[in-house]
């Protein structure tokens, strides 16, 4: 499915994959592959307005062409680790030259193609660089206030009681849960959790929010940020 027509979603929730590419051609074998991997995928072509749609969206990789217009692949990759945003980065270039590639692992990027590629790898790439960008696995239980949710059997609990969640509801708790107290906007919760980028899905958070707090009741740990998102926290629902 695509979205604002440059947006294509499988539904498998392995999270939004920013392409930078103006290369239309190489842009639309990206996207299909990455889409068939599981992933969502967002395409710019231009690197001014990636910049920006790497901070709105925040990604979980950015697929990054070096040659781009506006700003280069190398100078979006520098300001984003200048800014501490170490969202996983795989170079892609035309240019087949040691320089370019030490400098750009010298920036901090996670990896390196050369055009041309195999998109097969380049789907490879993505996972190793989230693979490692992951580091060691995190809990397998998540805990906020009365509400307790185990990963690996997908089960949750409020006030010791089992509580029945869909696969989406199941996997937005645990994004609100895995960082206790962080309020997290529509988009970047349709980036995360959906894997699409599409600006007038806000609503399809704001359902599956008040189906959680229905189902969990009174331990619900959901928090509402009014005109900002939503969050976890251990002192129970509000609105702030």
């Amino acid at each position: 499915m695509r979205l604002n027509g440059d947006v294509e979603n499988s539904g498998e929730g392995r999270g939004l994959v920013l392409v930078v590419e103006d290369e239309h051609a190489i842009a639309d074998l990206e996207r299909l592959y990455l889409a068939r991997a599981g992933f969502g995928v967002h395409v710019e072509r231009d690197g001014t307005m990636a910049l920006a749609r790497i901070r709105q969206l925040r990604p979980v990789a950015v697929v990054l062409d070096v040659g781009l217009p506006g700003l280069d692949g190398v100078e979006i990759c520098r300001r984003l680790r200048e800014e501490d945003d170490w969202t996983p980065v795989l170079f892609v270039t035309a240019r087949d030259d040691e320089v370019d590639r030490v400098l750009g692992l010298e920036l901090g990027a996670d990896d390196y193609l050369t055009k041309p590629f195999s998109p097969r790898e380049l789907v490879a790439r993505v996972r190793s660089v989230l693979r490692r960008a992951a580091g060691p696995q995190a809990p397998r239980v998540l805990s906020v206030g009365r509400v307790r949710l185990d990963l690996g059997r997908r089960s949750a609990e409020a006030d010791g009681e089992p509580v029945q969640l869909t696969a989406m509801e199941f996997d937005l708790l645990a994004h609100l849960m895995s960082q206790p107290g962080r309020v997290f906007s529509r988009e970047q919760l349709l980036s995360a959790v959906w894997g699409q980028a599409d600006y007038a899905g806000g609503r399809t958070v704001d359902v599956h929010v008040a189906q959680l707090r229905a189902k969990l009741g009174d331990a619900s740990p959901l928090r509402t940020s009014r005109g900002v998102g939503y969050s976890a926290t251990a002192d129970g629902p509000a609105s702030t």
